[in-house]
């Protein structure tokens, strides 16, 4: 039976297949998210694009059957991506452009059944909307460090909460993986939900 294979550092997207019963296997690939060829894209196919290369780059150091998950997200804001802020400066820049309007959360994701030689790929987009936020809000906020390594900077599960009043679609998307496609991607695959989650 293969592993699964989470091609990820992100905490969250561990803890969504945990909490869901899975036993992921986390090997970061250490894709640079950052070059010209991915920021040249819109950001719906860059995250598609992100999301194949980390699999595939994580397919190339195992040497077991595996189904790999690779998955890229950023937050789309009138079709420029906003990925992870790095630093504070970027991040309340950010903030302030969202306050009180709506973006597109767009996780691309990819799927590589190693076994079988067969590969899934796709993105799922949720709509946030953002409450309006005062400088010193944002300012407390951004002192939390969290949205700074985080796409769009800003968590839906985290500190970031309070400022959300409104998604549209799927929830665990914007956390990091839609666990709906990721489902419906094993199905496609040929395996039970019961029997992904017997995998370790």
């Amino acid at each position: 039976m293969p592993r699964i294979v989470l091609a990820s550092q992100s905490q969250s997207r561990r803890r969504l297949l945990e909490d869901a019963g899975l036993k992921p296997t986390i090997i970061v690939s250490h894709v640079d998210e950052e070059t010209d060829f991915f920021n040249a894209m819109t950001p719906e196919d860059m995250v598609i694009a992100l999301a194949i290369s980390k699999a595939h780059t994580v397919r190339e150091k195992i040497d077991y059957p595996a189904l790999i998950i690779g998955c890229d997200s950023t937050f789309d804001v009138d079709g420029v991506s906003f990925g992870k802020p790095g630093t504070a400066d970027i991040a309340r820049e950010r903030a302030k452009k969202i306050s009180g309007r709506a973006g597109l959360l767009h996780t691309g994701h990819c799927i590589i059944d190693t076994e079988k030689g067969i590969e899934i790929a796709d993105r799922v987009t949720t709509k946030v909307t953002f409450s309006e936020m005062s400088d010193l809000e944002i300012d407390d906020y951004i002192a939390s460090e969290e949205p700074l390594h985080v796409a769009g900077g800003f968590t839906l599960d985290g500190y970031g909460s309070p400022f959300i009043p409104l998604i549209e679609g799927d929830y665990t998307n914007v956390v990091g993986i839609s666990m709906p496609f990721l489902r419906s991607a094993m199905k496609q695959l040929g395996y039970s939900w019961p029997q992904v989650k017997e995998m370790s």
